[in-house]
């Protein structure tokens, strides 16, 4: 097969509005009618082979806690060193296959996402991470699909790009998989994201162990069944749910492992750091570490701002999802002038939140993941309730008797430094300081030094030369960075994703400086006619 073969030009997936009566909407409902009423079974996928080891873990809905929806075969060492073997087993023939035909198999995956298995897809993310139906239509399809196709298109142009040559040499770049496997350990809160971390590394030619999140365990096996379908070789992706530790422990003390691709908590990402400094004595190669780690996602606000504009940024940029969001704005910076109006408008609308089921489309608001995560933001919340340096001017209430519920909720910081203002809480809490405006240079200081994180930021201004200014000045404070909008919902292709700090590795997820990251390049340099003679010109008398 000879040819310099071109993938299409992608161009991200419509976003369907679900309206009421529509095709789509209809397909959706009947879905989550479906799935509520049945119970699956979720083997590993190891080898290609379904398998089952009798640890049996419950796959629930987080707005019905009570409600078990399916159950899974969670893995343990034994089934983590087989799904290695697997691994460094089918490297070598997928490394060898050609690279069109590894990439058409993430293709008609996508195609499949974004027709066959639209509803599917959507109705499973909504029901075991509590999505509404628009949260899951912007996540589980249009943005995994567009991580398909768009990684699809970066792979074609890295593999096209060349050094230069002379007339009597030609240089070339091989673009080889990394030696040894990908171990790719997946989030709860985007489908897309735990569709991502696996199949990018796969795309260039590497066997990846993923190892999905257990509260997501349900919608993440839907999308492996979807890879097999598309073609997926036996090995090339092994599905191996279970105890992250025990998981953990033995990839990163095995000597093929190559890479870490990575989306959770900066305290997990730090243990895997320390893990494999620890071992790094007897890996084959360094590893690879690429992580998204969270953040303390500000709006800062002028004087000029827009007024409604920045309350609504506020309001859905911090209760979407129910702010569990790697981007949600968790804290917000008003100058005195106009924090009152802005503040009665975002909770005349915090007010109009509806919360609860997801199968009541009204509902904009859902549950929280788990007990585990209710707990902790509740504990925040208390925390403001009780204490001299703040108050809760919205929500504040919260109810887990059937599902996670935790009402959108606004406190008022009376100071920068204040608890919520620093630390990553992931719930629908937000935290808002009122500056004096003359106090705006301080103000911007402490919003650059309070928190470790550097994910997301957003600064609202109508003034133009206050715009270029805060740009500059919070250069190092968010790798995505958003004038007059919220600082969520980046898209693929448009915005690439990530942040430095304590929020990670800034690899860009949704571009190819990701993909760059999982490959060893070999540089190849073949001479024409070689010299035959040792002596250079210069030696002569």
């Amino acid at each position: 097969m000879n040819g310099l073969f071109n993938v299409n030009t992608p161009v991200n997936e419509p976003v369907k509005d679900y309206a009421p009566g529509s095709a789509e909407r209809i397909a959706l409902e009947a879905k989550l009618k479906a799935l509520s009423a049945e119970k699956i079974e979720i083997p590993l996928i190891i080898n290609g082979e379904a398998v089952k080891t009798g640890n049996l873990k419950d796959c629930t809905m987080p707005h019905d806690h009570q409600h078990v929806i399916g159950f899974y075969h969670a893995a343990g060492t034994d089934e983590t060193k087989a799904a290695i073997d697997a691994c460094l087993t089918a490297q070598k023939e997928w490394a060898a296959m050609p690279w069109q035909h590894r990439v058409a198999i993430f293709l008609k995956a996508a195609e499949l996402v974004s027709t066959k298995y639209r509803a599917l897809l959507n109705a499973a993310t909504m029901l075991t991470q509590s999505k509404n139906a628009f949260q899951a239509e912007i996540d589980s399809t249009c943005e995994l699909t567009d991580f398909l196709r768009f990684n699809a298109k970066y792979v074609a142009e890295i593999y096209s790009e060349q050094p230069n040559s002379t007339k009597d040499t030609w240089n070339r770049l091989e673009y080889r998989p990394l030696d040894g496997f990908v171990y790719a350990i997946t989030p709860f809160n985007f489908t897309a994201i735990a569709g991502n971390l696996p199949t990018a590394p796969a795309m260039l030619g590497n066997c990846v162990i993923w190892k999905p999140s257990s509260t997501t365990v349900y919608s993440n096996y839907i999308f492996m069944q979807i890879l097999i379908e598309a073609g997926l070789p036996k090995g090339v992706i092994n599905f191996v749910p279970g105890n992250s530790a025990e998981i953990t422990d033995v990839c990163t003390s095995h000597s093929s492992l190559a890479g870490i691709h990575f989306t959770g908590s900066t305290a997990v990402f730090q243990s895997l750091w320390r893990s494999v400094s620890e071992n790094i004595h007897q890996y084959k190669s360094y590893p690879r570490l690429v992580g998204e780690t969270g953040g303390k996602d500000y709006i800062f606000a002028d004087a000029s701002a827009n007024i409604d504009a920045l309350a609504v940024a506020m309001v859905r940029g911090s209760f979407e999802f129910q702010g569990q969001k790697c981007s949600a704005a968790s804290r917000a910076y008003l100058p005195k002038s106009i924090a009152a109006a802005v503040l009665d408008r975002a909770k005349t609308m915090i007010s109009e939140l509806k919360m609860g089921d997801v199968a009541n489309f009204e509902n904009f608001v859902n549950a929280v993941i788990d007990a585990k995560a209710y707990k902790k933001i509740v504990s925040y919340i208390e925390d403001a309730q009780q204490s001299e340096d703040a108050e809760i001017i919205a929500g504040g209430t919260y109810d887990d008797s059937v599902g996670y519920f935790i009402a959108p909720t606004l406190i008022l910081a009376k100071k920068p430094d204040y608890v919520s203002m620093r630390e990553e809480i992931f719930g629908p809490v937000l935290t808002v300081y009122v500056y004096e405006d003359e106090a705006r240079a301080e103000t911007l200081e402490s919003l650059n030094d309070v928190s470790d994180y550097a994910l997301t930021g957003a600064i609202f201004a109508e003034d133009r030369k206050v715009i270029v200014e805060l740009e500059q000045l919070l250069s190092q404070t968010a790798g995505n960075f958003y004038i007059n909008d919220k600082p969520t919902g980046a898209v693929v292709g448009q915005q690439p994703f990530g942040g430095g700090r304590a929020s990670g590795t800034n690899d860009k997820a949704g571009s190819k400086l990701n993909l760059y990251r999982w490959i060893s390049a070999r540089t190849i340099k073949e001479t024409y006619c070689p010299p035959t003679d040792y002596r250079y010109p210069f030696m002569g008398k």
